[in-house]
This record gives structure tokens, sequence and C-alpha cells, in this order.
């Protein structure tokens, strides 16, 4: 489409529009308005051809949601309704009255939600990480008589009363002990008060060390916001102070995480991808290289690598979930390959999911692939507003699809049991799926190099890693795990915006995979960080002792040791 250029003044457009109000246009008028509607087709035509479609130029200005609920809530149009009707009666049994029934049934319950029971507020038994402080009664106890009755009957104990208290305190708080001193006016000996037991010989205590950890890298508070806070609480932490804080923390704790990295190369799946992240001293290299360029050196011509990325993998391990962070110039294939090589060669070839971007893949270890139906669905959600009914019927396939995982899911299934389920509920859908995609292109109803012929091509091409789980024991269904970890990497890219060395961006990369695990695992990662350091000799010595899910056991076993 050619679009004749087109200069008007300020002035011209405005006497424009009022001869367009008037409905005084003249014959130059209209040729002029039609070199407009012009442009206006094609950059309708741009934006949906041309990876800034409506939706995506929606999603980037907020609107994020994705949810079937949210995107199919508008009734299609009446203009769409003939084009309704044939794809339904080309969908075959999947789209019988019975199926249209169950999604009416379906629909109606997701529009009228039951009501949550309770009051909303959370209840004392939510509050596991608060102290408890027993309230005796005065001069009365179980087993003594009432004083109110005059026969002497017997008290009995009951279950205790609760009330809560919440109470505000910074984050890093101060204690000073005056310790008294005395000094003899003979022999001029100086006696002083010894520091009680509970002070304890380090100025920053194990604590300190694991609050500044889990608000900077858990939290993604950075170090000057919590200098600032201190400091308007007339407790000083410097951001210098935190990060050799933070330096030593990372000091003690490495053998755990190292022994994390063993652990983690023997999962059974992993989920790996890649987002952004800004380091300081990467981005310096890369200005003197343009520099060197723009000298002509030979140097500079050789292709070298600008970008930047924390990798997210999660291994999933004999029940438990692992979250690394790798952050650098490698890719999330190279990453995991370099995880991979502590892997025991006698296992056999993990499941890998991840979405169908080539650096993704490992090329060195063999895996088997599944890539991310998440992302197929997406590419039919962004030409929802250009392909409305085409765009509703595949959303509402794969819908199928993940309520059928759900259930699993509810179930509790094993792996075998799932497999089994999704062959025999998903299998039948994703078929027909299949034939819906290879008759668009056969009957010609679909142009291939338009969104949703891009589309359907997406879901062609990648259709075998698509539908793995329906063939492999418990492959996943989408790579929506790894995308969940990884927004602790966004959310400290955000507050803290960039690292300034690799040492930086490793000692996060440390921390957050520690914290993100303990979340996983359900484990208080600052209680899990203190003990790591008071404890540091055991946890250097056997550290496979001291992960996670096992460290509880760790510190009984050596409490009991202790008393005997």
């Amino acid at each position: 489409m050619q679009i004749k250029e087109i200069t008007l003044s300020e002035d011209e457009v405005a006497k424009l529009g009022e001869r367009l109000k008037k409905k005084q246009l003249t014959d130059q008028d209209y040729e002029l308005l039609e070199g407009l509607w012009d442009a206006l087709v094609k950059l309708i035509f741009i934006l949906v051809e041309k990876n800034l479609s409506i939706k995506r130029f929606m999603r980037l200005l907020g609107k994020k949601s994705e949810r079937a609920q949210t995107i199919l809530k508008e009734e299609v149009t009446d203009k769409d309704k003939d084009r309704k009707k044939a794809l339904e009666s080309g969908a075959g049994d999947a789209e019988s009255s019975e199926s249209s029934e169950e999604s009416k049934d379906s629909s109606e319950t997701n529009e009228k939600k039951d009501k949550k029971p309770g009051h909303g507020r959370n209840g004392a038994s939510r509050y596991v990480g608060a102290e408890t402080i027993e309230v005796p009664l005065n001069n009365l106890k179980a087993g003594g008589e009432c004083p109110d009755c005059k026969d002497g009957n017997t008290l009995y104990e009951c279950k205790p009363n609760t009330e809560l208290r919440i109470k505000g305190c910074i984050p890093i708080k101060a204690i000073i002990y005056l310790l008294e001193k005395v000094r003899c006016s003979l022999c001029q000996k100086i006696f002083v008060a010894e520091l009680p037991k509970e002070a304890g010989d380090k100025k920053y205590d194990e604590e300190a060390g694991s609050m500044v950890v889990v608000l900077k890298y858990g939290s993604g508070m950075p170090f000057y916001r919590l200098e600032n806070l201190q400091d308007n609480h007339g407790v000083p932490l410097p951001a210098s102070t935190q990060w050799d804080i933070v330096s030593d923390v990372r000091r003690k704790i490495v053998p755990v995480y190292q022994q994390l990295l063993v652990e983690a190369a023997q999962g059974e799946i992993f989920h790996n991808d890649d987002t952004y992240v800004k380091i300081l001293s990467l981005m310096k290299e890369n200005e003197e290289a343009r520099s060197r360029g723009s000298e002509g050196s030979e140097a500079s011509e050789r292709k070298e690598r600008k970008g930047m990325f924390t990798t997210g993998i999660l291994s999933k391990i004999n029940g438990h979930e692992i979250a690394l962070y790798l952050s650098g110039r490698k890719h999330a294939g190279e990453n995991l390959s370099e995880i991979l090589k502590m892997r025991i060669s006698s296992l056999s070839p993990p499941i890998q999911m991840c979405d169908a971007l080539s650096r993704n893949t490992t090329g060195e270890f063999e895996t088997i692939l599944a890539n991310c139906l998440a992302h197929g669905r997406r590419n039919f959600t962004d030409t929802l507003d250009v392909f409305p009914v085409e765009s509703q019927y595949v959303i509402k396939q794969l819908g199928k699809v993940y309520r059928n995982n759900t259930i699993a899911k509810a179930m509790e299934m094993t792996a075998v049991q799932r497999l089994e389920f999704h062959q025999k509920e998903s299998g039948p859908v994703m078929a027909q799926l299949k034939e819906w995609f290879e008759e668009q292109f056969a009957g010609k109803k679909v142009e291939p190099n338009s969104s949703l012929g891009k589309a359907i091509n997406y879901m062609n091409n990648h259709w075998e890693k698509l539908t793995l789980f329906l063939r492999v024991e418990g492959a996943p269904i989408d790579n929506n795990a790894v995308e969940r970890i990884l927004k602790t990497a966004i959310l400290n890219r955000k507050n803290a915006y960039f690292y300034k060395n690799l040492n930086g961006a490793y000692t996060g990369d440390i921390f957050m995979s520690i914290i993100q695990t303990c979340k996983l695992a359900g484990v208080n990662a600052f209680e899990y960080l203190t003990a790591l350091q008071k404890y540091e000799k055991d946890a250097c010595e056997n550290p496979g002792a001291w992960l996670p899910w096992n460290y509880k056991d760790t510190l009984i076993r050596l409490t009991q040791q202790s008393r005997k």
C-alpha cells in the first residue's frame, strides 16, 4: 500500500476542521481526506502486523492480564456471528451442544464466584513468626479453689484467650550497653561490668546480616533506601556498611550455595528463561568496544556479545524445587549447560521446559525438550481484536487443556496418572485443534503472513514440543513457573536499577537463589540465613545437611548432641 506524502501546516489543519464541521468540503479536501484515511489504515496495519498490535500496546500501558475471564468477557459482534457458526459447525465433537452447555455453565460459575467465608482479617494462627508471651493469672491456678464460690469448687484449666498486638520497629535496631566502671583511688585499677551474654560478641549480629540480605535481595529494597530509613530513625547504617555485612554473610554461606547447585544439577525437570539486567562494568566494556570500533581497529571488527541477562532456572528433584539465578553475558541455554556439567552422567536426560527461542536450549547436553503452551496461547490473545472469533475458539480450546491440568493438580495425581488423564481428556482437544489449524491454511481461510497466520504457524512449527505433556510423564504444560521466580530479579532491577560489577551480580544471584528456594520450600529465609551463619563451621563441613528442606532436622540433631 503506497502512502502519499501529505504536508499540512497548523493553520491548514484548523481550516480543514472548520470546513468539515460546516460540511463545506472542496474537491481538494476530499482528496486530502482520502490520503489521510489511507495513512490511518496503513498505521493500523502496522500496529497489528508488526509486533505492535493493540493488545501488546495495551500491555505496555499496564493491561497485562491474559486470563480468559478477562479477555473473553466481551461478546462477539453481530458482524462475526456467521463466521462463528461456520467455525462451530466444523469443530466436531468438542463443539457439540453438550460441550456448549458445559462452557455456558462454566462461564456462569465464573461470573458468580462464591464469596470466601470469614471476615477477611488474619487470625492469630496466621502469625507463625510472632513472639508468644504467656500471661498467668494472679493468685489463681488450675487445681485451686474458686474465689467466688462458697463451696470451694476446684478450678480447671481452659484454652487461653488470645490477644494480638502488632508493634512497629525499624528493620535494624541498635542497643547501647552502658557498662558501669569504677577505679581504685590507690592502685588505680579499673573494674568494668561484664557485658550481658545476650549482647553477643559482634557489633552486627547474624540477625542483622540476615535482615539486610532479605530486605535487599528478597524485597528489593536498595541499600541507599534502607540507609535513609535507618538514618531517619536515629540508627545509622550506611550503604557501604550494608555491603560489608552482605559480603560477610555471602562468605559464610557459599559452601551451601555450591551444594545447592550440585543438587539442582541432578533435577528431573528444568525450567529456564532470561530477563534483562544492567551491570555497569559490562556496560563500560560495551562503550569501550564502540570506541575501538570508531577507530577502526581489527579487534573491534570481531563480533562480540553486548547483551546482559539474568537467567532463571527452576530445578525439580525428589519433590523439591530449587531456584537459581545466574547473571552475565550468557544466555539461558548456556547457563543451563554450566549447571548440567555437575550432573551425574549415569542419570537419564532431564525434561527441559522453555520457550521456543534457540538461545534457551543446551547444545552440549541432551534434554527432552518441551515448549511453553502459554507462549503459543499468547499469540492468539494478541490477535483477539483483529480476529475475535478465531482467536476465541483457540483460547477456549486451550482453556479445556488448562482446566484438565488444574484438575490433575487438585487431585494430586502421580506423573503416570496425570499423563493418562491428559491423554484421555486433553489429547482429543489438541488433535482437533491441530486439524483446525491445518484446515485454515488448506481452505485458504487465513493469510499465512497475517498475525493470525503467524500465530498458527508458531503452533504448527513447535507442535511436538508444545504437546510433550501428552507423551512424557511429568512433562510440564508451560513455563510459568520460571517466569514467576524471575519476578524477584525484575523487582531488584526496577528498584536498584543495576549492579556495579560482576561481583555484585554474583552476590545478588546467590542470595536471590537461596531466598527464592526457601520460599518454594515454605521455609523462613531470615531464620535459615541466620542458622547458616550461627553454624558456619558445620555448614561448611557438611553442606548437604544444611539445605532449606532439611536444615531444621540438622538443628535438632545438633541441639540433642549439645545436651549430651
